[in-house]
């Protein structure tokens, strides 16, 4: 077993040092080729679930660049190991690493159901939509097991208030009757990520994702139950999947989606140094190229803290992004509005059930 073997299911492809941390270990070559001769493993391949018991739950996002309020994540570090998550670098203030950590040590908010039931009873909350998976995915793959993310839906639907779902996991489709619910009265929108149309492509950047197969179809189960379903193609990677957003589009936008969203691709913090790790194994024959024009999107630099251009960036790749987008929307999405959430049913729901005076 050498160090630059590519590791299978996994994203990240290296451990990263905390930068908080005083002191950090590596695993050397010597070591892996001893543990390869006598036939061990050298580090562990599972991912470990951590409970903890926060003390709130909801989240004010302050971010003008984002376009949520509030946000929900019911679980830290995320089994999917997208390589380009910006998440990544919150692990970190857990204490753990922001390349295999992230992937690997699940943190389970095991109280998180009794903290959104105190917040939407507390009289001082006013309904805004609460968006899951703010940070981390809400339907990641121990929610099949666990489902915290179904048990925070039914509060929801019970106190009648608003909640926004972003996810890349055709697992929300078992809660759709939940989902119809809420839909009824206004109160759900769902985002479901799609990077790409290429199955290939989304198994080296999102390995533990659901197939592009099984996300198409989800589209087409929301909009059956009258779901209104969006989808962010997020984030594009200049030589990646750039050439994708007409044919994405169009795909999407048959299947039933009402709107598209993205982003540019932006490595900040320790995620620059785990991309560029990822992409030296996975795709060495662009990897140079691909990198260079991330840096070009971004003034020069992978990483990009500026608000207002950040999330688009800036440059010629940029607008030829931007301008595929304005294209495709207008072929494909034209005359299709974004539902606004019903925020005005629970204030007469707050105890849980209808104020009759």
């Amino acid at each position: 077993m050498q160090g630059n073997e590519f590791i299978k299911g996994r994203g990240a492809q290296h451990q990263v040092k905390n930068r908080f941390d005083a002191l950090s270990y590596e695993v050397r070559n010597d070591f892996l080729n001893y543990c390869a001769a006598e036939g061990e493993e050298a580090t562990s391949s599972k991912t470990s679930f951590i409970d903890t018991f926060p003390k709130t739950i909801v989240n004010k996002v302050t971010s003008p660049d984002v376009g949520m309020e509030y946000s929900l994540n019911p679980y830290q570090g995320c089994e999917h190991g997208c390589v380009y998550c910006y998440a990544r670098n919150s692990h970190v203030y857990w204490g753990y690493g922001a390349g295999l950590d992230f992937e690997k040590k699940i943190l389970v908010k095991r109280n998180a159901v009794e903290l959104l039931e105190q917040k939407l009873r507390s009289k001082s909350w006013k309904a805004a939509p609460i968006v899951l998976s703010g940070n981390t995915d809400c339907y990641q793959p121990v929610e099949r097991k666990l489902e915290i993310t179904r048990k925070l839906l039914q509060v929801f639907l019970k106190y009648k208030h608003p909640v926004g779902i972003i996810t890349k996991n055709a697992l929300i489709q078992r809660d759709v009757e939940l989902l119809a619910e809420l839909a009824k009265d206004n109160l759900v929108r769902v985002n479901l990520s799609i990077t790409s149309l290429d199955e290939r492509t989304r198994q080296l950047l999102e390995p533990r994702t659901a197939s592009i197969k099984k996300r198409l179809q989800t589209i087409e189960v929301m909009k059956s139950h009258g779901i209104p379903v969006s989808v962010m193609m997020a984030p594009i990677i200049p030589s990646i999947n750039s050439h994708e957003i007409l044919p994405l589009v169009k795909e999407i936008s048959e299947r039933g989606a009402y709107g598209v969203g993205y982003t540019v691709v932006r490595l900040n913090g320790a995620i620059g140094e785990v991309f560029s790790e990822w992409i030296r194994k996975a795709m060495p024959g662009k990897a140079e190229k691909v990198l260079h024009q991330i840096a070009e999107c971004h003034g020069g630099n992978l990483n990009d803290s500026r608000f207002g251009t950040r999330m688009k960036g800036d440059g010629n790749i940029a607008d030829q992004v931007a301008q595929q987008f304005a294209i495709a929307r207008k072929l494909y999405l034209k005359d299709r509005g974004r539902p606004v959430l019903n925020c005005d049913l629970h204030e007469q729901y707050k105890d849980g059930q209808m104020k009759l005076f």
